[in-house]
């Protein structure tokens, strides 16, 4: 009886959310788009008027300075810069805590976010902590919570799969207490997203992989929830026919244009559907196993992506329908349909190596199986407009299911 009225009362709540986010003034970014424009954003800093910006990108990527294209055009045009190179899978609260001190002391005025959805995200908290100097972190946790403009922010993605580029959401952990939680916020969409392919070409097979199905995650979970208007479901449609397109030949030739800069597209369209209509259960699942454990977002999403498009049943076969449609699939029923679906996505990620359990460094430990599922059941509830709510019960047989 209590499932039930707090499933009663999450369905209430989601009707609310669709017809109060309508009357919000969203925006999308500004498109930067192409191979070799990622230089070109030193012209844009003149063009605004920006002085100094703080770029905000990952170890790796730092070391190999990825960013030299626009670093060098900025000495060229005597622009200064700062570079925080320090962001970490799933940022923590101390990354940004040090991007902020970088920011402030060396007086930046905008944030330039390059690399994948972990930089980006740095970037964002590090531009909530500008505009609201005062507050910690994790009272801006949850919806709407940060409520001022950040600074100009602009987002270089160097792969094709977080649509953080497009997003009102940061994901922030606290090591400390093993908490991962979204920061939502519509202050928190990047004011220019940067679509330079070149930046993708030598990522490695598996990140291709697993960044290409978190697109695909991002797409379908925004497309079967029930928070859609008629730009979500055209965004989603079109990240998911990109995807099955281009993901395997961007996956197999990491130099083929064309691929890679369509992936760019399907991860900015799906982002844009997901980051107004939501994600669902597959994100919550993967997030709570992110903060436990350090399983990589796309890895995660890619494994249980179909175990939970499965565990939806009927409550998902029509949408399902309509995407294997889109994609050429046959069926004489939308089961059969929506089943022939999700036996693709199984089929891409076979094809591209990924496993379909989580195991070796990040093997789920069954004594935290209770914890994972509350932390992932409270992330769904009330605001997620999934197909079916799951109890949290049924999330861990979900975790079982890939339990290596």
């Amino acid at each position: 009886m209590c499932l039930n009225k707090c499933k009663l009362f999450n369905r209430i709540f989601q009707k609310f959310m669709y017809v109060g986010l309508a009357v919000m003034k969203w925006r999308e970014p500004e498109l930067i788009m192409g191979a070799g424009s990622l230089p070109t954003v030193a012209n844009k800093l003149q063009e605004l008027g920006l002085k100094h910006p703080l770029i905000v990108t990952d170890g790796f990527l730092h070391s190999i300075r990825i960013y030299a294209p626009l670093t060098d055009e900025m000495d060229r045009l005597g622009i200064p810069y700062s570079i925080y190179g320090e962001a970490v899978p799933n940022p923590t609260v101390h990354n940004i805590a040090d991007a902020y001190k970088i920011y402030t002391e060396e007086g930046c005025d905008c944030l330039i976010a390059v690399g994948g959805g972990s930089s980006m995200d740095c970037a964002k908290g590090c531009g909530a902590q500008v505009a609201c100097p005062n507050r910690t972190l994790a009272s801006m946790k949850g919806l709407l919570k940060v409520g001022k403009d950040i600074p100009t922010l602009f987002a270089v993605p160097t792969t094709a799969g977080t649509g953080s580029e497009v997003t009102v959401t940061a994901v922030i952990t606290n090591p400390e207490n093993r908490d991962k939680y979204l920061m939502n916020d519509l202050h928190l969409i990047p004011h220019y997203a940067v679509l330079d392919p070149t930046l993708t070409y030598d990522l490695p097979k598996p990140v291709t992989s697993t960044t290409g199905m978190d697109t695909l995650t991002h797409a379908v979970e925004a497309y079967i929830g029930s928070a859609n208007t008629k730009r979500t479901k055209e965004n989603a449609l079109a990240a998911v026919d990109l995807v099955f397109k281009y993901l395997y030949a961007a996956y197999e030739d990491g130099h083929n244009e064309e691929a890679r800069l369509e992936m760019q597209k399907a991860s900015y369209r799906a982002g844009l559907a997901f980051t107004r209509a939501y994600v669902g259960t597959v994100h919550a699942l993967a997030h709570a196993l992110g903060g436990f454990y350090g399983v990589p977002h796309g890895l995660a999403n890619a494994i249980l992506l179909p175990v939970v498009l499965r565990a939806y049943g009927k409550s998902a076969h029509k949408k399902l329908a309509e995407l294997a449609d889109l994609i050429g699939l046959p069926g004489e029923t939308r089961a059969d349909k929506a089943n022939a679906f999700i036996a693709a996505i199984e089929d891409l990620n076979k094809k591209m190596d990924i496993p379909d359990k989580i195991g070796g460094k990040w093997v789920i430990k069954e004594e935290d199986l209770p914890a994972l599922a509350k932390h992932a059941y409270d992330e769904i509830n009330p605001l997620y407009p999934v197909p079916k709510i799951f109890s949290e019960k049924e999330l861990i047989a979900l975790y079982k299911q890939v339990m290596a």
